[in-house]
């Protein structure tokens, strides 16, 4: 039994360092398979779920995880109550779930052409036909409709929310063609999940920034949630670029522009120092709060030591090996910084 299997692995995919193969790896948000709880839901809903990316559900927490950094960091300056600070949480993901299955779509509605030539991606929903171009757009929209409806939840005047959330939203609709446009992708897609911060802080009551346009006030920017915004950007950067080079040859192939593209087996000597200067921007996102150790030992220490581990360990040249990294990458670096918050204030705060 162990052989036979072994031999479906090899000659379906490449096998990997866990036992995965390319095989597998074509089967994340693609094809026919119904793994997991997908089993129980009908034929019909899959490609629909695969769409939203919601199994695995990383692109959620993609979403998800930088609006934990952004309502944690308010609530420890804030001095936020628990009861606060667990409607905001509740907020922020019901209004994460809508956007990432908006953007996800869309994502997929305008890269369909390109998704069609890369081994990984040629089956998902739209190339694979399970879904028509009309369906995605109107799902699309169905879900921007849902992420729009928490504007109105948030402790702000409907016209500020919609301020807020328009740089945002600007930025995932142009964020596809970036592939197209640019050598460094990485950056958009860094700036799109970052202002996740933004809004995050703008659900707990903070002020990030202030442009003084409509109220003709002095500008303003708060200097520790801009480190942290910067540092998402750059935490994003490093795992998407690990992601990206698990199509590496396809990409070249089909014209997509990445920063994997870009410098190819020199990745890593972009890596170490991007992964410096996110450390710096944390430290300076501690100091200015006068943030405590749970921050500098957890949110620090931990997102630096699991990210570092990631670009020594993983290697660029297997798919297998990227795909491996970048999820675990993204979700210790994201758990320890979000855990890092939380014992904050916690500890500062509730206690």
């Amino acid at each position: 039994m162990h052989s036979n299997t072994n031999n479906k692995v090899q000659k379906n995919g490449r096998e990997n360092f866990n036992g995965k193969s390319t095989a597998t790896l074509a089967q994340q948000y693609g094809g026919n398979h119904k793994l997991g709880w997908l089993a129980y839901l009908p034929d019909s809903w899959l490609p629909y779920v695969q769409l939203a990316r919601l199994s695995p559900p990383a692109g959620l927490f993609l979403i998800y995880f930088p609006h934990v950094f952004g309502f944690l960091s308010a609530a420890i300056i804030l001095r936020a109550e628990p009861s606060t600070v667990a409607k905001t949480a509740g907020l922020n993901f019901g209004a994460s779930f809508f956007v990432s299955n908006a953007i996800h779509i869309w994502n997929d509605l305008i890269d369909a052409p390109l998704d069609a030539l890369v081994e990984r991606t040629r089956n998902r929903p739209i190339p694979r036909g399970a879904v028509s171009k009309s369906a995605a757009a109107v799902f699309t929209a169905t879900q921007a409709l849902g992420a729009a409806v928490f504007l109105f939840y948030l402790p702000v005047d409907p016209l500020d929310a919609f301020l807020y959330s328009a740089p945002g939203i600007l930025a995932w609709t142009y964020y596809p063609w970036a592939k197209k446009h640019m050598n460094a992708p990485q950056v958009v897609l860094g700036f799109c999940l970052a202002w996740g911060i933004i809004m995050g802080s703008v659900a707990l009551g903070a002020n990030p920034f202030n442009t003084g346009l409509l109220d003709r006030s002095k500008p303003y920017v708060n200097l520790s949630a801009l480190c942290l915004f910067l540092a998402n950007i750059v935490w994003t950067i490093i795992y998407d670029t690990i992601y990206a080079h698990q199509d590496l040859e396809d990409d070249v192939k089909a014209g997509i522009k990445s920063l994997a593209v870009l410098f190819r087996d020199q990745t890593k000597l972009l890596l170490w120092p991007l992964l410096a200067l996110m450390a710096a921007l944390l430290i300076e996102c501690g100091r200015v709060s006068d943030m405590g150790i749970p921050y500098y030992g957890v949110a620090v220490g931990g997102s630096v030591l699991s990210l570092g581990s990631m670009i020594a360990l993983v290697d660029l040249t297997k798919t297998e090996s990227c795909w491996w990294w970048f999820g675990n990458g993204f979700w210790y670096a994201g758990g320890f910084i979000a855990g890092g918050l939380l014992m904050e204030y916690v500890l500062d705060v509730v206690i």
